[in-house]
């Protein structure tokens, strides 16, 4: 089988979807790759794929034409599809549904697609979730962009002039990006706080130093019953004791609940907060915002547009200085203000939309997709050969597995993936009303 490694030709995807060091495994596997030439940009030269077992060709549509798998990072242009031919594979970052009619025309093309991002979230497939992988690289970037651009120390400093207070940063959405952004932010010795409305994320959040913002422990400790009284012995009971017959200065069983053999709490069920308390942490949330000079918003859903979270009102909230770091920007923000790609300033409030971070650590993060798609490669295919000292690698598509029927979104000429098919139908029904608008337009 040969896997193949064209060079990216999205703007500013600075990533390869192989490196060198997992294109030489894949040779020992019995593979053989084909890398177009410059794939690896500065980072991974040409020069390291060939020593690595590679073969190096200057044209991608010789690569495309005999490549049975095809290995790239960002979602394919009109002009590669139109290269690719029927039964080949294609592994790729490619959200159905935010490309509904690209995944048809790979799907009329005969092209079996991969998505990395409909990876499931399971242990088994954990070493193939390119997504999370970025995710880490992302809430890292966030971290150091707020680092710096905000106007003043992110921890507190003593000097000679005086002490400056550690900055109140705040992150919304506690997933992968959002703890690396705790992680980060509180090495850099910030005052984290965080919030999310899955209460799994909350002992998660606050093991890496944050303090999770819940309406619960806002409630005044004087507000707080155990339900519990001390028993103090009256009358002949309280003389007996004092004789030595401790057992007279026993609380009754009826009336009292003796420590040690109170009946154990009930194990919570419940998967989900009440609605009544998620709309107090909501409301505590827009008390606290003022404080923050950083806020981190995280919550990105694969396939759909991003949730707001933080309004004009929020923002108006917030200090002069303070800044907003929005990473699902380019599917529609978590802030109401935000522009994918862009710096807004909005009542001396900067709110930043950066796009594709990973792509600004394109070395860790080749590296790490790449250990991704090998293993996703891996799961792929089998060793067919009966010889011990040979391996011939071949597809093993077993769409009952989990894995495969999940990240399989186009197959035999059909759209496997129901939002994408939604998604395709909605783009069309969207068109056919345009055009009957035109048709009565132009009777009219």
């Amino acid at each position: 089988m040969k896997v193949g490694i064209p060079r990216e030709v999205a703007e500013g995807e600075r990533r390869v979807g192989l490196v060198p060091e997992t294109v030489s495994r894949l040779i020992k596997d019995g593979f053989e790759v084909l890398v177009e030439a410059g794939a690896g940009r500065y980072y991974n030269l040409d020069g390291d794929y060939e020593e690595a077992g590679a073969t190096v060709v200057e044209d991608a549509g010789k690569l495309y034409g005999e490549a049975d798998i095809v290995v790239k990072v960002a979602e394919p242009a009109e002009d590669e599809i139109g290269e690719m031919r029927e039964g080949q594979i294609l592994i790729c970052f490619l959200n159905g549904p935010q490309y509904p009619e690209l995944v048809e025309k790979l799907a009329e093309a005969g092209v079996t697609v991969f998505s990395n991002e409909q990876i499931p979230r399971t242990s088994v497939a954990q070493s193939m979730d390119a997504l999370s992988s970025m995710g880490s690289i992302a809430g890292y970037k966030c971290a150091l962009i707020a680092a710096d651009t905000i106007g003043k120390y992110v921890p507190m400093l003593s000097t000679a002039a005086g002490t400056t207070k550690a900055a109140n940063v705040l992150v919304l959405g506690v997933a992968v990006a959002g703890l690396q952004a705790i992680a980060i932010m509180n090495r850099l010795g910030a005052e984290v706080f965080a919030y999310d409305i899955r209460p799994e994320t909350k002992e998660q959040a606050e093991s890496l130093g944050a303090s999770f913002i819940d309406s619960e422990d806002e409630k005044d400790d004087a507000e707080e019953d155990d339900g519990y009284e001390e028993y103090e012995p009256q009358g002949f009971g309280k003389f007996m004791a004092s004789l030595g017959f401790y057992s007279f200065a026993e609380p009754p069983r009826d009336r009292y609940v003796v420590e040690g053999e109170e009946e154990p709490e009930e194990e919570d069920e419940e998967e989900e907060w009440s609605k009544e308390k998620l709309e107090e942490d909501q409301k505590l949330l827009r008390e606290r915002f003022g404080e923050m000079d950083i806020v981190i918003t995280t919550a990105l859903v694969p396939g759909r547009q991003a949730p707001t979270l933080v309004d004009r009102e929020m923002v108006e909230s917030l200090k002069p200085g303070s800044v907003i770091v929005d990473l699902a920007a380019e599917s529609g923000g978590n802030c109401e203000l935000s522009e994918a790609g862009e710096t807004v300033e909005h009542e001396q409030v900067k709110i930043i939309g950066p796009v594709n971070l990973p792509s600004e650590m394109p070395i860790h993060a080749s590296q790490l997709l790449s250990r991704n798609m090998y293993n996703l490669i891996g799961h792929l295919t089998e060793d067919t050969s009966e010889d011990k000292d040979e391996k011939n690698p071949e597809l093993n598509l077993d769409f009952e597995d989990e894995i495969i029927s999940s990240t399989c979104i186009a197959h035999d000429g059909e759209i496997r993936h129901e939002p994408t098919r939604e998604a395709l139908e909605n783009a069309r029904d969207e068109a056919s009303g345009k055009d009957e608008g035109e048709d009565e337009s132009e009777a009219g």
